[in-house]
């Protein structure tokens, strides 16, 4: 019964939005170049997956979206494990990349271009500075937050660095790390689709801003729909992956409730 009640919970406002749409296009003079009907965009969406359009941007997006986000995960891990394992590296590379992590994705986008064009080496390096930050952050946040305890008793059992990596920073920090992963996957998507807005000649941010100025409004709310549901699917995915590799986090919260 409650995840009945959750499942309308949550479809409750969707309905409202859809109903309010169907309404203010159904019985106002509204141009469809601004709103269309909730039939023309279905009928944008059949077009665009008969031709094949979607899914080619999908995947090209989706390829781009897999390449930055494997960077940003090595980067991001590695760093935030060395700062979190050394003070001076932390002392060192901290003020530096906090200065660095207050300017803007989007302003780093024309900078970008002038460097890599409008390739596909622009778009996995947006990624890279987007989603490397939370992925660090995390990491860094959960190797900080190892107890003092675990760490002398590795010291008494004189372990070197690399296994006092493995067997007492990453058990205890591996949660906030895959948290870290999580809202970088996220930040990929969001970038991903920002850098195609602005400069790209494929993808779906491309397709989106194409049908923007052909004024074609049905195809550009097709592509924000599909965009959301990627990002939730992606975000599903990761998570029930995430759940089977800390089996023990799941028991936690259950315990807790």
């Amino acid at each position: 019964m409650d995840r009945l009640k959750k499942t309308i919970y949550g479809l409750l406002i969707p309905v409202i939005i859809l109903a309010a749409w169907y309404f203010y296009t159904t019985y106002s003079n509204v141009p469809g170049s601004l709103l269309p009907q909730i039939q023309d965009v279905a009928g944008a969406f059949n077009e665009m997956v008969s031709d094949g359009q979607l899914q080619n941007d999908l995947s090209v997006s989706f390829i781009r979206v897999v390449k930055g986000f494997l960077v940003s995960g090595i980067i991001g891990i590695v760093l935030g494990a060395v700062m979190g394992m050394s003070k001076k590296a932390h002392a060192m590379l901290l003020p530096a990349i906090t200065a660095i992590r207050q300017v803007p994705v989007i302003a780093w986008i024309p900078l970008i271009i002038l460097w890599a064009g409008i390739g596909e080496a622009s778009k996995v390096v947006i990624i890279v500075i987007a989603a490397s930050f939370p992925i660090m952050i995390n990491t860094l946040s959960g190797f900080t937050s190892t107890p003092s305890g675990y760490i002398e008793v590795a010291r008494l059992y004189n372990l070197n660095r690399w296994q006092t990596f493995i067997k007492v920073y990453l058990p205890h920090s591996l949660p906030q790390m895959l948290t870290g992963l999580k809202l970088g996957l996220s930040v990929s998507w969001m970038a991903l689709v920002a850098s195609e807005l602005i400069a790209a000649s494929s993808g779906i941010g491309y397709r989106m801003n194409d049908a923007r100025s052909l004024m074609r409004s049905d195809k550009v709310i097709v592509c924000m729909v599909v965009i959301g549901l990627v990002g939730i699917i992606m975000d599903k995915v990761i998570s029930v992956i995430f759940e089977a590799i800390t089996p023990w986090e799941k028991i936690a919260r259950s315990k807790g409730k």
